[in-house]
């Protein structure tokens, strides 16, 4: 299976359990319902304490150098490439997602830091260089050994790196998938009204029932 559809079914999982919270909740929905308008059409709702603490962390210096976030950039975009349905990490904005969300969880610094310089030495032993200038191939290659922890199971030397790509990998995931780029790469379209008619004929006969002639009379049917 590819990374890209692994990730796929994994955050089609969690908008659908987000979805049934959230429905389940009579509350939330009935206080989005009454703020929303007041949002930009097409904008991500955000409640007032949300944008604050957005704009709070918005002004904190980047923790990333430009030479962390290339190689972000080239990760992400290793993980959740531009293909026929859709951008790809980058085009969604997720190195910019991580560099906002290592600075909303101080915590993550030092592993996700810690792991970019364990990638860079790996390459320059490997390869002579950082991995932000090693060839496409060499990229993959070196990724390839840390992005499959059952592969890399009995090598003490590569668990740094598998724990980093990990983070990195979900990381990217989040990032993506909750992006409009992300949704409509799932293909997701949440609730939506529909008009019903009824349980379908086949499967009706398929367990011997049927519509009296009371109920097809009174039921509204659409076209």
């Amino acid at each position: 299976m590819k990374r890209r559809d692994s990730l796929k079914y994994i955050a089609a999982g969690a908008l659908a359990s987000g979805a049934l919270a959230i429905g389940c909740n009579t509350n939330e929905k009935k206080e989005a319902a009454t703020t929303a308008g007041a949002e930009k059409e097409g904008a991500v709702h955000r409640y007032e304490d949300e944008k604050i603490h957005e704009k709070e962390v918005d002004a904190l210096p980047d923790f990333f150098d430009a030479h962390e976030m290339a190689t972000i950039t080239i990760l992400t975009d290793i993980i959740i490439p531009k293909d026929a349905v859709s951008g790809s990490a980058t085009d969604a904005k997720v190195p910019e997602f991580i560099q906002f969300t290592v600075k909303d969880q101080p915590k993550l610094q030092t592993p996700l830091r810690g792991g970019l310089r364990w990638l860079d030495l790996q390459c320059l032993n490997r390869y002579g260089k950082p991995f932000k200038d090693c060839t496409e191939q060499q990229r993959i290659a070196m990724v390839d050994l840390i992005a499959y922890p059952e592969r890399a199971k009995g090598k003490p030397e590569l668990s740094q790196g598998v724990a980093f790509f990990s983070q990195i990998r979900d990381l990217t995931a989040t990032g993506f998938y909750s992006t409009a780029i992300g949704v409509k790469d799932l293909g997701y379209a949440g609730n939506q009204p529909n008009q019903w008619n009824g349980v379908p004929d086949d499967v009706l006969k398929q367990y011997g029932l049927a519509y009296t002639d009371r109920e097809l009379k009174e039921c509204v049917s659409f076209p």
